[in-house]
């Protein structure tokens, strides 16, 4: 058995059934090159041998009530992909706007805990044609966050696709094995009994951490400030329905900005974002005199020697949406985004992780409800949205023998930052993934469609 990290364990104890802790992908696919013709039997069965070499699609959750650490993931002895892989046809004429129900009612389900955390909606139909004559194929994957990062998360998808489209599968790997409860137990107690020993170790970091960040403030040369964010239509309570919208963009119109700009991409999408949210509140005649916060998650995948899937921290950043020349916006976008880097980076890549393994379950629960109760979500927001952009392969990949032409990624929302906007970078493409809740943005598309026009003007600004 292996036991789930504090990070890991936080998106369960977190979770309720508003504010839902899965990560979904959507996959658009191009089922022509799928050797021998596609049917959802054989992608089902080449999803199998797949599945046979990936351990962490066959574990499931365990735990014992006498366990004083956190669960752990075991083999599910039960395991059957049919309960994992489902088949649905989306209504006519099967345009983005029926497939955008279809994916916000999906994203909207809890997933079963006693099984493997993950499900695959493969989605037939779209825009009236059979994938059979050649019509395309689009897949939504649901992962539980307590098993997946935006790094693993990209990692696990790419062992389900491959550079060729009849590329054999991969040799079965064998699992974590199992546990009872009293293994459980037992292994929780020591864990749970060397805790202080950790805690000591981290409360110098801790206190070096928070020194630092006081002379960055003084000095001007610190991230954004939590609880600096304006109020906006989407920093409230989130509910349990999702709605979901999408966009791609053209990678190299992106780096042409890149380069003429002399900033990064991240910084290139972040302008994107800033733009698209500038509009939308002055359409509306929200937009707030200072500046939107974004929380930006960033991978320490290479720093960390910690257990657990999730390898994260945070840096927040400032959108500089108060800007109105594009131009001024992505350079003053840029140099925030350098202090935010440099502050974020002088932080202790562990610091995250190592307080989440102190905690105790009931604290992460108990203190979201109570945050969700008292309204603070809405009254004094920490940050505006989530902004994540996860790097992808630039090459042709073929998922299960089909052409994969679109990858886009789904984030959570959560109490007082209803909306999630996560880009990943695809074989010369930038897929935007935008999700929220219905009560708080109705009309999702009025953002996607924005994407487009504001890359335009910068490209415009670039002549």
């Amino acid at each position: 058995m292996q036991r789930l990290s504090g990070l890991d364990a936080s998106f369960l104890y977190l979770e309720t059934p508003q504010q839902l802790l899965h990560v979904c992908s959507i996959l658009e696919l191009d089922t022509s090159t799928m050797p021998g013709g596609y049917t959802f039997a054989a992608l089902r069965e080449a999803l199998e041998e797949r599945v046979a070499a990936m351990p962490e699609f066959r574990e499931k959750l365990a735990d014992s009530r006498f366990n004083l650490d956190h669960p752990v993931w075991v083999d599910d002895d039960d395991f059957d992909i049919e309960r994992h892989v489902h088949r649905i046809a989306v209504p006519v004429p099967g345009g983005r706007e029926e497939l955008s129900e279809i994916y916000g009612h999906i994203a909207s389900q809890p997933l079963d805990r006693s099984r493997p955390l993950w499900e695959k909606w493969i989605i037939e139909g779209i825009d009236g044609v059979d994938p059979r004559e050649g019509g395309r194929v689009a897949v939504l994957t649901k992962v539980h966050h307590a098993a997946v990062d935006g790094v693993t998360g990209a990692s696990l998808m790419s062992k389900l696709c491959s550079t060729e489209p009849d590329a054999p599968a991969p040799e079965p790997v064998p699992g974590v094995g199992s546990g009872n409860s009293v293994e459980i137990a037992v292994t929780g107690a020591v864990k749970y009994a060397t805790r202080p020993l950790k805690f000591v170790n981290a409360v110098p970091t801790t206190l070096n951490t928070v020194v630092d960040t006081v002379k960055r403030v003084r000095a001007g040369a610190s991230m954004a400030a939590p609880f600096a964010a304006p109020k906006t239509a989407w920093n409230a309570n989130v509910t349990g329905h999702r709605n979901i919208a999408w966009s791609q963009l053209d990678l190299e119109d992106i780096k042409t900005v890149k380069n003429h700009f002399g900033v990064k991409v991240n910084d290139v999408v972040m302008a994107l974002v800033s733009g698209v949210l500038r509009k939308f509140l002055l359409d509306r005649e929200e937009l707030p005199e200072s500046t939107l916060i974004a929380m930006v998650p960033v991978s320490v995948h290479d720093k960390s020697d910690r257990p657990g899937r999730n390898q994260v921290s945070g840096m927040f950043s400032r959108l500089e949406t108060h800007i109105a020349d594009p131009v001024e916006r992505i350079k003053a976008i840029a140099g925030a985004n350098s202090v935010a880097k440099q502050h974020s980076s002088a932080i202790g890549a562990t610091l995250l992780q190592d307080w989440t393994q102190f905690a105790a379950p009931a604290v992460f629960g108990t203190a979201m409800r109570v945050y969700a109760a008292s309204r603070l979500s809405g009254a004094r927001p920490v940050l505006n949205l989530v902004v994540s952009n996860v790097p992808g392969p630039q090459m042709p990949l073929y998922y299960m023998g089909s052409e994969v032409k679109a990858m886009y990624p789904i984030g959570p929302v959560f109490h007082g930052a209803g909306l999630n906007i996560t880009v990943m970078s695809l074989n010369g493409t930038l897929d935007v993934g935008i999700v929220s809740c219905p009560e708080l943005l109705p009309d999702l598309w009025s953002l996607a469609d924005d994407f487009g026009p504001a890359l335009d003007e910068l490209l415009d600004a670039v002549g």
